[in-house]
């Protein structure tokens, strides 16, 4: 890891990343992409040490209240945030100040931020946003192998359930002659059910390569999948999506089971509602994107 000092911690819609790069070692991971302009190994994390004082002063410069998004680049609870509690730190900012939060993760360390969520949802909306992408267990030991699998993921989502914090699950990506079975979608999607879940993001089924992603990737699949990239070299050649070869069928199915669910999975739809900010204690509901400073 090294630390820098940042200038800035919120994005013009409010979303910030404390860290920058990834130690979960996911096989597939977007944020490896050249296009990123990283300029320092993907496994050393930079790490923005001053983003609580950052965030303060932002906020205390906010005129009205809005969601704080975290987690879209690199998640906020990788294995440093044990040691450093920078995330910790700016959930306890977000809480005191008083506005809402959406958080993404793989990570099962959210939970120890539990005491956090529960107090920032009272008083406004906590989202947790959940990556599922395969619900075998050996299989997930591939393709995110340092970070918690997806039974643990399911275990963290019943217990946000208990505490009636809201959830979303990116099922995402969905690889290609891998993971893209109707028996895996069916039992990521009855998972999700059982946990209470508010949606299903999944922007198609599934993947998407580019520069800096794409060698890594295949190199994966050359150590674990013995043949698999030269079918993807054969299938899709150098193209940026790749959706899987019943994608359609299988879009099918996520949206009649979160239909019959009561799952949303419209994805303009659940991107508003992690936007909207809700003031519980002031009983009103504030437009999607107030974001005046």
């Amino acid at each position: 890891m090294h630390e820098v000092k940042a200038k800035g911690i919120l994005s013009a819609q409010n979303g910030m990343n404390i860290y920058r790069g990834c130690t979960h070692g996911c096989i597939y991971c977007d944020a490896r992409s050249t296009c990123y302009q990283m300029d320092h190994d993907f496994d050393d994390i930079e790490v923005k040490g001053n983003a609580p004082e950052l965030l303060e002063q932002a906020l205390r410069r906010k005129r009205k209240k809005c969601m704080i998004g975290t987690g879209a680049m690199s998640d906020p609870y990788l294995h440093l945030e044990e040691k450093l509690c920078l995330t910790r730190r700016c959930l306890e900012l977000i809480d005191e100040y008083g506005f809402g939060l959406a958080i993404q993760t793989k990570s099962d360390r959210i939970l120890r931020d539990l005491d956090l969520l529960k107090s920032i949802n009272r008083k406004t909306k906590c989202v947790v946003q959940m990556t599922l992408t395969t619900y075998d267990e050996s299989l997930c030991r591939i393709l995110e192998p340092h970070v918690c699998t997806t039974a643990r993921r399911l275990e963290v989502l019943n217990i946000l359930k208990e505490e009636r914090i809201p959830t979303i699950v990116w099922m995402t990506p969905i690889l290609p002659f891998i993971n893209d079975t109707e028996e895996n979608i069916r039992n990521l999607l009855s998972g999700c059910r059982t946990a209470g879940v508010y949606g299903i993001l999944t922007f198609g089924i599934g993947v998407t390569l580019r520069d800096g992603d794409r060698q890594y990737f295949y190199r994966k699949l050359e150590e674990h999948f013995p043949g698999m990239k030269e079918r993807y070299v054969r299938t899709y050649g150098n193209a940026y999506e790749l959706p899987v070869p019943r994608e359609k069928e299988l879009m099918n199915l996520v949206r009649h089971e979160c239909e019959e669910a009561g799952m949303e999975w419209q994805t303009a739809a659940l991107f508003e509602y992690m936007h909207r900010f809700e003031d519980k204690q002031a009983g009103e509901q504030l437009s999607l994107f107030d974001f005046q400073s």
